[in-house]
Parts: C-alpha cells; sequence; structure tokens
C-alpha cells in the first residue's frame, strides 16, 4: 500500500514539477511522445504479468508449507518483507507507468508537445529494481521453504520473546515477587462479559489498563491467559472494588484487550511452542515418517526451554507507581511450556529410535541448568523416559548419539501438567 502510494504520488507530481521547470537533464529518455507511450505502456503490461507470477508462486508455497509443516506457520511466511517489497515494487511500477502516460502529450490533437522524460527513465530504473527484487524473492522462498530455516525462525522468534516475556534471572529466584493482593470480605466486584465479539486473545495492553484501573480505583482481575479462545458472552474481566460500571468505562476496558481470528507471536510464547511441536507431530505422522525433522524441532525447544527453564514466572500482580496492585492477570506458566513441549512429542515418538533419546537428552540438560522449582518435574519426567519399549537399537544407533542413553524410550505426559492444565 505504502509503494503504491507513493507511485501515484510521484506518478502525477513529478511531471509537473518538470514540466514547471523545463530542466533537460543528461542520459534521460531522449524519445518522443509515441516512443514515451510505448515504452510506458510495454512497462506497465509486463510489471503487471509480472505482479501475477509472484503472486501465484506465493500462494504455491503457502499451500506447501501449509500441508508440509503446519497451518500456523503461515503467518511467518506473509510477514516477510521481502515478499511484501517485491510485490510493492512490481505494482509502483505499474501504477507509476499507468500515472506518467496521463502526462505525455503530443502527436494528435492541439494540446502542445511534452514528454516528462525523467519520469519515464524513473519508470525504466523501477523495471531494473523490480528484476533486482525478483531475483532476492527467489533466493528467499527457495531458502524460507527448507524445514531448517522454518523451525530454526520459529525457535528465533520464541526465544527473542521469551526473553522479554521472563527476564527474571537465576539471582531472583530468592526474592519475592513483589506486592500481592487478595480481595478483602464483602468487596464489592462487577464482572465484564462480551456480546457479539469472539476470538483468541492475542495482545493484552497492561500498561494502558493499570492506568483505567487507577483512574477507577479498582483491581481488574484478567481471568484468561494470552492465547485462549474468547466466545459470545463468556466473562474475561472482573473489576473489584465497585459495584456498577459505566459503559464508557466497559467499552475503554475492552479497548485494551486485542482479539484475533488465530494466536499471534506477540505477548504468546505459547504459540511458538506450539507451531514447533505441530511440526514435530506432522513428522512423526505415519504419512510421513521423518523423525530427523522432529529431532530438529526438539533441539531448536531445547534453546527456548533453556532459557525458560532458568527464568522466574512472572508475577501474576501489577502493580502502579504507588506500588498498590491494580491489575492480576494469568502469565503463562513455564510448567505449562514444559508440558507442552514435551508431552506430544514423547507420545508420538515413543516408537522412533532418535526422538525419545534426544529428548532424555534434553532434559538432563535442562535439569543441570533449571531452578530449584524446575528440577523434580524434569526428573520426573525423565523417569518417564527411561521406561522402555523393547524397540532394538544397533550399535551404529547407539554410537551415533550417546548422550540420550542406550535406546529408545517411551515417553510419556509430563509429571504436573494435568494440575497446570486444570489451574489454566
Amino acid at each position: 500500500m505504502a509503494c503504491s502510494i507513493a507511485a501515484v504520488v510521484l506518478g502525477v507530481g513529478l511531471p509537473q514539477l518538470e514540466e514547471a521547470l523545463d530542466v533537460n537533464l543528461p542520459y534521460v529518455f531522449q524519445g518522443g511522445p509515441d516512443g514515451a507511450r510505448g515504452l510506458l505502456g510495454t512497462i506497465a503490461t509486463g510489471m503487471i504479468s509480472m505482479t501475477g507470477l509472484v503472486f501465484s508462486i506465493t500462494m504455491v508455497i503457502l499451500q506447501l508449507a501449509s500441508s508440509q509443516f503446519t497451518p500456523r506457520v503461515l503467518g511467518g511466511f506473509l510477514e516477510s518483507r521481502i515478499t511484501q517489497f517485491t510485490l510493492g515494487v512490481f505494482i509502483a511500477s505499474f501504477v507509476f507507468a499507468l500515472a506518467v502516460t496521463r502526462s505525455v502529450r503530443g502527436e494528435y490533437g492541439n494540446t502542445g508537445e511534452f514528454v516528462p522524460k525523467t519520469s519515464v527513465t524513473l519508470a525504466f530504473l523501477l523495471v531494473l529494481a523490480s528484476v533486482g527484487c525478483f531475483l532476492a524473492f527467489i533466493h528467499h522462498i527457495t531458502t524460507s521453504i527448507q524445514v531448517s530455516h522454518v523451525i530454526s525462525r520459529i525457535g528465533d522468534r520464541s526465544l527473542e520473546l521469551a526473553e522479554a516475556l521472563y527476564p527474571g534471572t537465576e539471582e531472583d529466584e530468592g526474592t519475592g515477587l513483589g506486592p500481592t493482593w487478595s480481595p478483602d470480605p464483602g468487596t464489592p466486584r462487577v464482572a465484564v462479559s462480551t456480546e457479539d465479539v469472539h476470538g483468541v486473545i492475542t495482545q493484552v495492553d497492561y500498561e494502558r489498563l493499570v492506568e483505567l484501573a487507577r483512574g477507577l480505583d479498582v483491581v481488574v482481575l484478567i481471568d484468561r491467559e494470552v492465547g485462549q479462545f474468547l466466545a459470545e458472552g463468556q466473562h474475561l474481566f472482573r473489576v473489584w472494588g465497585t459495584e456498577q460500571l459505566e459503559e464508557a468505562d466497559r467499552a475503554r476496558l475492552w479497548s485494551t484487550i486485542t482479539l484475533g481470528h488465530e494466536r499471534q507471536m506477540h505477548q504468546d510464547v505459547g504459540f511458538g511452542i506450539r507451531q514447533l511441536v505441530d511440526i514435530a507431530e506432522r513428522a512423526l505422522s505415519p504419512g510421513i515418517n521423518d523423525p530427523t525433522t522432529a529431532v530438529k524441532v526438539i533441539d531448536e525447544l531445547h534453546r527456548v526451554l533453556r532459557h525458560l527453564v532458568r527464568r522466574q514466572s512472572p508475577s501474576p500482580y501489577i502493580a502502579d507507581e504507588d506500588g498498590r496492585v491494580r491489575v492480576v492477570h494469568r502469565p503463562q506458566s513455564i510448567e505449562g511450556h514444559l508440558s507442552l513441549a514435551v508431552d506430544e512429542i514423547s507420545h508420538y515418538g515413543e516408537g522412533s529410535v532418535q526422538v525419545p533419546r534426544r529428548l532424555r537428552a534434553m532434559l538432563e540438560d535442562l535439569q543441570d541448568v533449571a531452578l530449584d522449582r524446575y528440577r523434580p518435574r524434569l526428573g520426573q519426567a525423565l523417569e518417564r523416559l527411561a521406561e522402555p519399549t523393547g524397540h532394538a537399537v544397533s550399535d551404529s544407533d547407539a554410537g551415533a548419539d550417546h548422550r540420550g542413553g542406550e535406546g529408545p524410550e517411551q515417553g510419556g505426559d509430563l509429571p504436573g501438567s494435568r494440575d497446570v492444565r486444570a489451574r489454566a
């Protein structure tokens, strides 16, 4: 859209500027009106055809990625700046050529002769830029569709988000989580429910929510995590400290919540882990049977979990500048992330040689670096993986990765995962 608007403005304004200044620059188009119209017409026709080609290639890539990996990775392809900029330059070249054509006068009528030579030259330069963007687009597509690139991109985004949302380090383990809050007996409250909206909670503006709660002198409880689905009529907020809430205040509360049709990685680390787990499950399905891809996913999950198990879960209490708790929310727990990353892969990969071994190696390393609060759960998960499944392992397989043990083990639920889901 930005490229198209810029092309329209430039295609209308530049010829007028040329006509007003009447300056002949060197190395610009030197043809007459017919030549300018012919060149601009060729550029417009060719660029709209190339735009259709790039769009078709993009659709094929999206369909291939959806079937090979998981439909939840399509957002990463659509957010690619290379793809967006390539389509933008192609459309801008087409729009600019059409806009400049209307300024070419001469060879017929009594309007006088005028050829915007600089504008025609710029249209030609846009074609050269489009060729470069097309080559970059082809290179980007051929690399971005590789499974290792897809997994690494999701892992990088998940790790970046985990570092932002879980900043507490090992040194913070013995410190408190800040102020806490619980309602006094008889404190009035108001439940704020949806009416005709639904969707997945993708983002919460906590700073604005704290300001609103402070202005109303109340405490706002958010009863659902980021990433959970909200149906029509389902309440999301409980406002403590008041018996009634004006409609304008309800609208302001809802304005702090962003709902979408699918989860997004704005404040949702679990969605990144879910994408990786889905890729591993698809690779372990009987129709694909690609355990090596599942192992690559486990390695990427190892990066994210290694950061998480050394961090404290965020406090559910958010205070204002005066130190009074104004918002109580449900942050995604690190225990829940551990359960999500281990349970399903261990279940679907229990018949594989590589997967249980790599899971065990990952859990052993996590247990070495994790905070004390996570070690019992990791230890119980290792005990589950230690149960034999009866699959034979060759000497070469056993020596390929000695870190994971002597053979395939059976996966199972991460201990305590049911409790985590129940609390959620």
